[in-house]
C-alpha cells in the first residue's frame, strides 16, 4: 500500500453516553465547544458552529466499558496557538477542573483530563514543525516531559473565557488495541499511515504526511484487552477525512484486496480495525 495521502486527517469522534446532559454540559462549560445540533438521544458539538467535532450518542442502558478493553484512549483537540492553550489551562484552573496531567513532547504541549464517563481528552497546541527534532532514522522521539505550567500561563489572556477558538480541529486519537502487529498490518499496511513514534513493543505513533501522529495505537490496557463490548460507554467510531474520492477508492481497494470487510455508504465507508474500534472513512 502506498503512503495515505499527506491531507488526510481526523474529523468527528462519536461517543457513546449514558448521560447526555452531564456530557454536554461538561463539554460546554468545562471543555469550551458548542452545541451544533440537538435531539432527546443525541447532540453534536462544535468549535466553529459550522463543523462537528464531537457527537454524543445517548443510551441509559449502556454499562461502563470494562477497564482492560479495546476502545478510545484520549481524543485529541487541537488549537491553533500557545496562547489558546494557556487560556484553556487558565479556565481550567479557575474553574477547578480537575486534570490528568500535562505534558511537553516537544513536537506539543498537552493537556490531558477525563470527562464524566471516563473518555480521555487531551487538549493541545503543536510546536512549529520546523523546530521537530528527528533522529537519524527521521522519527520523532517520544519525549513526556514535565510542561512548564508558569510559563505557558504567562502567555494567558485576562478576557473572560468564550470557549476553544473557531480554528479548534480534532488534531488526533489514541487508541487501546488489543495488540500491535495486528494494529500495524491494519493501519500501515492496508490503509497506508506512517510510523513517526514507536515506544518499545507497547505503543505506536502514526500519520498522514509527517505529522506527528494523527493515530497512536497503544495495548496499555493489557495484552489480553478485549474489543470493547456494544453496549459499553465510549467510542463508537471516529473519522479519517481523506481529500477526495479517488483516494478513498484507493482505500477500498486496498481494504478489499486484503478480504477486510467494511460498510459503503455514500461518499464513506465504515470498518473495524482488528481491535473492535470504528471508523468511518469519508471524503471531504
Amino acid at each position: 500500500m502506498k503512503p495515505i495521502h499527506k491531507d488526510t486527517h481526523i474529523g468527528n469522534v462519536t461517543l457513546k453516553v449514558r448521560d447526555l446532559e452531564k456530557l454536554i454540559q461538561f463539554y460546554t462549560e468545562t471543555i469550551g465547544l458548542k452545541i451544533l445540533t440537538r435531539s432527546d438521544s443525541a447532540a453534536q458539538l462544535s468549535a466553529d458552529g459550522i463543523q462537528p467535532l464531537l457527537t454524543l450518542e445517548s443510551n441509559p442502558k449502556l454499562e461502563q466499558r470494562p477497564v482492560r478493553s479495546a476502545g478510545l484512549y484520549h481524543l485529541a483537540l487541537l488549537v491553533p496557538t500557545r496562547k489558546d492553550l494557556a487560556n484553556v489551562l487558565q479556565h481550567f484552573i479557575q474553574s477547578e477542573t480537575r486534570l490528568a496531567g500535562a505534558s511537553n513532547h516537544k513536537f506539543s504541549e498537552a493537556i490531558y483530563l477525563q470527562d464524566p464517563e471516563n473518555n480521555g481528552i487531551e487538549v493541545y497546541r503543536d510546536v512549529d514543525r520546523k523546530d521537530w527534532v528527528r533522529d537519524e532514522k527521521g522519527k520523532l522521539p517520544a519525549v513526556s516531559e514535565p510542561l512548564d505550567v508558569q510559563g505557558l500561563l504567562d502567555e494567558a489572556d485576562n478576557n473572560k473565557w468564550n470557549g476553544l477558538p473557531e480554528k479548534t480541529v480534532m488534531g488526533h486519537v489514541h487508541l487501546n488495541v488489543t495488540n500491535i502487529p495486528e494494529a500495524e498490518e491494519f493501519y500501515m499496511n492496508i490503509l497506508g499511515f506512517e510510523e513517526q513514534t514507536r515506544m518499545a513493543h507497547h505503543a505506536l505513533f502514526i500519520s498522514a504526511g509527517g505529522y506527528h501522529h494523527h493515530i497512536a495505537l497503544n495495548i496499555w490496557n493489557g495484552p489480553n484487552a478485549i474489543p470493547s463490548p456494544i453496549d459499553a460507554t465510549g467510542l463508537l467510531h471516529y473519522e479519517i477525512v481523506v481529500p477526495s474520492a479517488e483516494v478513498l477508492d484507493d482505500l477500498i481497494n486496498s481494504l478489499e484486496q486484503h478480504n477486510i470487510s467494511f460498510i459503503a455508504e455514500s461518499n464513506s465507508i465504515f470498518v473495524k480495525d482488528p481491535a473492535g474500534n470504528g471508523i468511518v472513512i469519508k471524503n471531504s
